[in-house]
């Protein structure tokens, strides 16, 4: 029997549009109980032992993991999205176990929800709604984009699709990645690349849209927060662990940054404890920048594809992409 689990909970939701599929090649699907975001660790072992495959959201799929089911025929682990940070990818390469993402496939939606939080923050949207619901009529004096330097760390298709909505609001666009954009990509984009330096020296909004590593855990620092512009603002829309948390929480409580807007964060869901709650100069998320019904079918489709082309059963209309 082949077995398939199924454990991102965007898949989950729209299983009903795939059943036939893998009842058609006979493919087990299994379905596990997520009661949070993500499997942690020691569910995955649980469950990910005697599969072929599996369709992960952000779960821990760690070493313990990975060598069970490889005992037990486990043959590579599909990324539902693009970030793998949560997957031990040295163990699956030791391993022999191959792991697929879905890259470049939801930019332009992410990059639409970073403009929203950039927008909310400069206009003070979420106070005068907060206002007009309490029996008040804030007017907030808000910030005039076309005036303003967006810096974008991250240029891939995340980040430039940021760069390209910013332009159009008229902000001059400058951008940091670790790898070197050749002139036309950025070109395309109205984008231009700097030193990490000159984007947090220079940007009166920074939005952060790379891929959390160990080099780039903490990017957002002490240090680099004192280096951002008096009164600028800060997006993540990457991962949470890109920022320091409490010291963030320290620029925005000293007034340093003026605001920010935060989609994800380094432990989710947000504890009730964490004092960015409290903040006005915040707006939360929920770690939801891909969440369109455009883009989570276009990606259930994607991942199913390649879970058929792993198991044997189809071949995918598209080449995988392999990460590990």
């Amino acid at each position: 029997m082949t077995r398939v689990i199924v454990s991102c909970l965007h898949l989950q939701r729209h299983f009903h549009k795939f059943r036939a599929t893998f009842e058609a090649n006979g493919v087990t699907p299994v379905l596990p109980e997520v009661k949070g975001q993500q499997l942690g660790a020691d569910e995955i072992l649980a469950v990910l032992p005697g599969a072929e495959t599996i369709i992960a959201g952000d779960d821990i799929i760690d070493r313990r993991a990975l060598e069970a089911a490889k005992a037990q025929g486990l043959k590579a682990v599909v990324k539902w999205g693009i970030g793998t940070d949560s997957i031990d990818k040295i163990a699956a390469a030791e391993l022999g176990i191959p792991v697929y993402n879905t890259p470049g496939v939801f930019g332009e939606e992410v990059a639409d929800l970073a403009l929203a939080y950039l927008l909310s923050l400069t206009r003070g949207l979420h106070r005068m709604d907060r206002s007009v619901r309490d029996g008040g009529w804030l007017k907030v004096e808000g910030r005039s984009l076309h005036t303003m330097t967006a810096g974008v760390i991250g240029l891939g298709s995340i980040g430039r699709a940021i760069a390209r909505r910013c332009a159009a609001c008229g902000m001059k666009v400058i951008g940091y990645d670790s790898a070197v954009i050749d002139a036309a990509t950025l070109a395309q984009s109205n984008v231009t690349q700097k030193t990490l330096d000159d984007v947090l020296a220079k940007s009166d909004v920074v939005l952060l849209a790379c891929a959390l590593t160990p080099e780039s855990h903490h990017l957002i620092n002490s240090q680099a927060l004192a280096a951002m512009q008096p009164g600028s603002y800060l997006v993540n829309v990457g991962r949470g662990p890109l920022v320091d948390e409490p010291a963030l929480v320290a620029a925005l409580q000293s007034g340093h940054l003026a605001g920010a807007g935060l989609d994800v964060f380094e432990v989710e869901p947000l504890p009730a404890s964490s004092p960015l709650r409290a903040l006005e100069n915040c707006v939360l998320g929920t770690h939801n920048g891909s969440n369109t019904t455009e883009a989570v079918d276009r990606v259930n489709g994607m991942t199913v594809e390649i879970a058929m082309q792993i198991v044997g059963r189809a071949k995918a209309s598209f080449e995988p992409n392999r990460v590990a």
